[in-house]
C-alpha cells in the first residue's frame, strides 16, 4: 500500500467514514441529528463565503469534484433523502430509487451554475424537511425502506446518514482552506 492512500482517504473522508449507529436512537440523539441537518445550509454557506470563481472550480481532492459540484450535489442528495423519508412514512417498506450522483455532478448545472441557486434551494429544503422531521412520533423512526444497494434502513439510520453527509461535504470545502501539512 502506498503512503498516498491514507492521505487520499483523509481527503475523501475528512470527518471519517459514516458508521451507522445502533438503533433505535434516543429522542435526544434524534433531536441533535435534526439540529445538525438544520444547520447544514448555514455551514455550507459559511464554507464557500468569499471563494472566487476559480476557487469554486477547484477540486477538493485529486480526481474529486470541484467545490461548485459539491455545493450543487448537497441539495441533489438531500432532495432525494427528503423524498425517501416521505416514502418511508407513507408506504409500507418501499423500495427507493437510487440515482447516479456522479452523472448528476457532470451535468451543466452542477459544473457551471451559480452556487447561490443551490444554497437557496438547500435553505428552503432543510427548513421544510427539519420542520417536518420534528413532528415525527417515536414509532415513525422505526419505519423502513429498502435501498437496492444497501438493504433495509430505518428512518433513524437515514437521519444519522444525512446529518453526517452534510458535515462530510462541508468539511471537503473547509479542508481546502486549511494550511497543508509541511
Amino acid at each position: 500500500m502506498s503512503d498516498a492512500t491514507p492521505d487520499l482517504d483523509r481527503l475523501r473522508y475528512p470527518i471519517g467514514r459514516f458508521h451507522p449507529p445502533a438503533v433505535p436512537l434516543s429522542p435526544e440523539t434524534r433531536q441533535r441529528l435534526i439540529d445538525e441537518i438544520a444547520a447544514a445550509p448555514a455551514a455550507l454557506r459559511e464554507a464557500v463565503e468569499g471563494l472566487s470563481e476559480a476557487e469554486l472550480d477547484t477540486p477538493y481532492r485529486p480526481g474529486g469534484w470541484t467545490v461548485r459540484q459539491v455545493v450543487h450535489h448537497v441539495p441533489d442528495s438531500h432532495l432525494n433523502s427528503y423524498v425517501r423519508f416521505k416514502l418511508a412514512t407513507t408506504e409500507d417498506h418501499p423500495t427507493i430509487r437510487t440515482y447516479e450522483e456522479g452523472a448528476w455532478a457532470e451535468l451543466a448545472d452542477a459544473r457551471e451554475a451559480p452556487i447561490g441557486w443551490s444554497l437557496d434551494l438547500l435553505d428552503a429544503l432543510h427548513a421544510r424537511w427539519t420542520g417536518w422531521l420534528r413532528t415525527l412520533g417515536t414509532d415513525d423512526w422505526t419505519r423502513t425502506l429498502e435501498h437496492p444497494e444497501i438493504g433495509t434502513l430505518t428512518l433513524d439510520q437515514l437521519l444519522a446518514l444525512y446529518a453526517w453527509h452534510g458535515r462530510h461535504h462541508v468539511a471537503h470545502i473547509t479542508s481546502l482552506r486549511e494550511p497543508s501539512p509541511a
